[in-house]
């Protein structure tokens, strides 16, 4: 196998390799949301167990970006996704680990809200928004979209709107029935985490436009 395959071949695996990592961390806060709807205090356990194959598969990728930098010596549009796999993996790894978090929180969550909660139905419902922006974020990502990924950028608007609007309900049930921190406490963590999942996803968008021209919030990195 000439070099030029074997290289062409090894940025198809890390391509390949980084479409997994994101469908998996996208994948984990789906199960946490499911998860939390259905209070499944098993469940919850099986994601923060599967947390650790979403942190090796972060070491992996470094691995395989450090040995095409090392022995290929890439250039232009390949040097530029290869630096960009090098950062999105740490979003895509802070992602499962919030999905962890909240699957962490729920054995507990679960016995102090009743089910059907209200203020449990506007979490799960702005989970569901943050975690399209994922599928959304790593789509325009592997198109190398920047209107899709503006898109992106542009939704976090509604899970912060969100996020403020879940903090204010359970500041006002917590003023009704001091009683109940622990259970406001609880869901606060979650949304907590859930917005900093959005926040990620915007992340991950934002290195589009580093990959088509090498510019990073309109500065030329190289």
């Amino acid at each position: 196998m000439s070099i030029r395959t074997q290289y062409d071949s090894d940025l198809e695996a890390l391509k390949a390799a980084l479409a997994e990592m994101g469908r998996s961390s996208a994948d984990a806060v789906e199960d946490a949301l499911e998860a939390l709807c259905t209070a499944d205090a098993d469940a919850a356990a099986g994601i923060v167990k599967g947390d650790g194959r979403i942190n090796n598969m972060e070491q992996d990728i470094e691995h395989r970006c450090m040995t095409l930098l090392l022995r290929q010596q890439p250039v232009a549009g390949d040097l530029r996704r290869i630096s960009t796999a090098m950062k999105v993996v740490t979003d895509m790894e802070r992602i499962g680990d919030h999905a962890a978090d909240i699957a962490e929180i729920i054995p507990h969550l679960v016995t102090v809200r009743k089910e059907g909660d209200p203020a449990v139905s506007q979490a799960i419902r702005m989970g569901q928004k943050a975690h399209q922006m994922i599928l959304d974020a790593l789509a325009a990502l592997t198109a190398e979209d920047e209107t899709a990924a503006r898109k992106v950028i542009a939704a976090d608007d509604e899970v912060n709107c969100d996020f403020n609007a879940i903090k204010h309900t359970l500041a006002r049930e917590i003023a009704a029935d001091p009683g109940k921190v622990d259970a406001a406490l609880d869901l606060l963590m979650v949304i907590k985490y859930l917005e900093r999942i959005g926040d990620h996803a915007v992340n991950l968008a934002e290195w589009v436009e580093f990959v088509r021209t090498g510019c990073y919030h309109n500065e030329t990195l190289f």
